[in-house]
């Protein structure tokens, strides 16, 4: 393998459909390349919690780390390649995902679609990702 195939194609995911179609996406691209696949999602504490008000028990972490292995169960059906890592990893979803791009052949991420007015309220992950990332980008849509 050379060093371009040894990057691997990075997919972020957070549950949505959209993700989960990019999940299949990046499934599909790292079996063509013969590459690593990384699937990453994120948490955090939302600011309101940071001040201590936090639900007792709950984990924004636990929850994400569900939320990756319920994906991984819907694409991979408990067959999960040889050469996948998964990861949740603490921080905002775009600069979470940009730093990944860094060391990726590809980021691969799902668009809910948001446009127009509601877009520029909601923020892009997608959008971000698509103008700043070190490396190609794939942005899918929903099935």
């Amino acid at each position: 393998m050379d060093n371009a195939s040894t990057l691997p194609i990075v997919v972020g995911i957070d549950g949505s459909e959209s993700s989960l179609t990019a999940l299949h996406q990046a499934k599909t691209i790292a079996e063509a390349l013969n590459a690593p696949l990384r699937v990453v999602t994120t948490w955090y504490f939302p600011a309101m919690f940071e001040s201590g008000y936090a639900m007792d028990g709950w984990s924004p972490e636990n929850d994400a780390r569900e939320i990756l292995s319920v994906a991984l169960e819907k694409v991979f059906h408990g067959n999960l390649p040889q050469h996948l890592t998964s990861a949740a990893v603490e921080g905002q979803p775009a600069p979470v995902l940009l730093d990944e791009s860094a060391r990726a052949r590809m980021l691969v991420v799902g668009s809910r679609g948001h446009g127009g007015f509601v877009g520029l309220l909601l923020g892009s992950v997608s959008a971000a990702c698509a103008h700043h990332a070190h490396c190609p980008v794939l942005i899918v849509h929903g099935r």
